[in-house]
């Protein structure tokens, strides 16, 4: 029967020593031996390499609290009221992040770790020096306690967003990265484009007041231009103006012709423009353009509209022919006189014409001579004027 036993601490660990269960004492690195007659003693050992991550569990610390001469100089104690936030450091670098009303402890090292404590009561907002270490952190163990802690928002260049805390309104953010402590709160960050926006309204079947249904896509661009209005006053402001597009839109082209809408659509879009301005800028929007891309009719009336246009132009095309030939006419008219008191302006305008019937034919045959031509021609002409 043996009645001595030995353990054995290695560098990386501490045991417990008990006795009848009882806790005794703590046995740092090295040999350990103890007489154990009735082998009541026994011993636990403890990893304290990782103990970063994995912490002390409950039952050490309850000992520790039973105990606690025992273990001073092997743990450290921490402990976060509820309104506080725990930043774990070792060597300087940020590790890890405890919440509120917590405690535990760490297998006290070589490499010291040290909590610093945040009240959030009032101030929950995180500082920029750390906003910048939390957005670059690499670290698991961190990067999970971060996930947990963390509201964040990044407010994108031309936006604008607003911190909620717990359904309240408490201030406008500008564009950049911001963090909160999310711990005994609710936060939510509410964001608006400030930059021009489009919008398409597209495929509205309308009836005009002529009751010929047609169907107009709308097209517009505009801004929010104060979106704290925006924000208290609309639930969304895209479906807000969307909607009111649609029944300016109705409204308009319910009180026209077709043939009207066809013969000045920018009549259309101004009108559109100003019932929709007047009310949108009490919300916050302002509404820059507005246009009709399209306006699309059944089938039957656009066969209809081609037949009055095709119609239309041959109408204008007779009526520039008649135009050209009462022209034409008057010009022989105008000609006949001028010719009618002037033989030698005749005879030069026969010539005229003896040239160009020249020009045309390859032989001639003459009979009887130039003069006799000539002279024959003259007679011709002298007869014709005097008839």
């Amino acid at each position: 029967m043996k009645f001595k036993k030995k353990y054995v601490i290695s560098d990386s660990q501490l045991g417990l020593l008990f006795k009848d269960q009882q806790f005794q004492q703590v046995l740092t690195t090295g040999t350990h031996e103890f007489w154990d007659w009735k082998n009541k003693l026994t011993m636990q050992s403890i990893t304290v390499t990782n103990t970063l991550a994995d912490g002390v569990s409950k039952d050490i610390l309850y000992l520790a609290d039973l105990y606690p001469a025992a273990f001073a100089d092997y743990l450290q104690q921490w402990e976060t009221n509820e309104n506080e936030v725990g930043l774990v450091y070792q060597q300087g670098i940020l590790r890890d992040i405890k919440g509120p009303s917590q405690r535990g402890a760490y297998w006290k090292q070589k490499n010291l770790i040290s909590l610093e404590k945040l009240d959030i009561s009032e101030h929950f907002s995180i500082s920029d020096k750390l906003v910048r270490v939390l957005s670059g952190v690499r670290d698991p163990l961190l990067s999970k306690a971060a996930m947990t802690a963390i509201a964040l928002s990044n407010v994108a260049e031309g936006h604008v967003g607003f911190l909620m805390v717990d359904g309240t309104t408490q201030r406008s953010l500008q564009p950049g990265l911001h963090m909160w402590w999310k711990y005994n709160r609710t936060i939510e960050v509410k964001q608006f484009d400030l930059r021009l926006q489009n919008m398409e309204v597209n495929g509205q079947e309308i009836l005009t007041k002529d009751r010929v249904s047609l169907r107009i896509n709308l097209s517009a661009v505009w801004q929010i231009v104060d979106a704290e209005i925006v924000k208290r006053e609309l639930a969304d402001s895209k479906d807000y103006l969307y909607r009111e597009l649609q029944l300016a839109l109705r409204t308009i082209v319910s009180t026209q012709t077709l043939d009207e809408l066809l013969a000045d659509k920018n009549s259309l879009n101004q009108q559109v423009l100003a019932i929709v301005s007047e009310k949108s800028v009490q919300y916050g929007i302002s509404l820059k353009s507005v246009g009709a891309r399209d306006i699309i009719l059944p089938g039957e009336m656009k066969a209809i509209l081609t037949q009055v246009v095709e119609a239309q132009k041959l109408a204008e095309a007779n009526l520039i022919k008649r135009q050209e030939e009462t022209q034409a006419t008057r010009s022989l008219h105008n000609t006949a006189k001028v010719m009618e008191g002037n033989p030698v302006l005749l005879r030069l305008k026969e010539l005229e014409v003896l040239e160009k019937i020249t020009g045309k034919i390859n032989t001639l045959n003459v009979y009887g001579g130039l003069d006799g031509v000539m002279n024959d021609l003259v007679r011709i002409t002298d007869r014709t004027a005097k008839a």
